[in-house]
């Protein structure tokens, strides 16, 4: 089985919140984790500082495009993070978990 993180940043904990339900809710992940951070990148020819809230998602590689989707038909961002990272190695009976809240 792959398993994978996927990280996305909203600009609002009610963004996130909704976000994170609606990944469970369709069992497009195991687990959100939210917190609030600072970023600092380039958006049209500016350098912008924002408060956000990231969204650290568990999931299989082979849901990565279902949660793609639902982050992007529920998200305010014009280009929004979706980011896939591989978890390479982890505890066996966690990677398990993950495969049974999923689907």
């Amino acid at each position: 089985m792959d398993y994978c993180v996927i990280l996305s940043t909203t600009g609002s904990q009610e963004e996130a919140d909704k976000i994170a339900r609606v990944l469970l809710e369709n069992r497009a992940a195991s687990c959100v984790q939210i917190s609030p951070i600072v970023s600092l990148y380039h958006w049209k020819g500016e350098i912008e500082r924002s408060s956000e809230v990231r969204l650290l998602i568990k999931t299989t590689g082979a849901l990565y495009p279902r949660v793609e989707s639902l982050i992007r038909e529920n998200h305010s961002y014009e280009v929004p993070q979706i980011v896939k990272l591989p978890i390479t190695a982890g505890l066996p009976e966690y990677l398990d978990w993950i495969s049974e809240e999923t689907t």
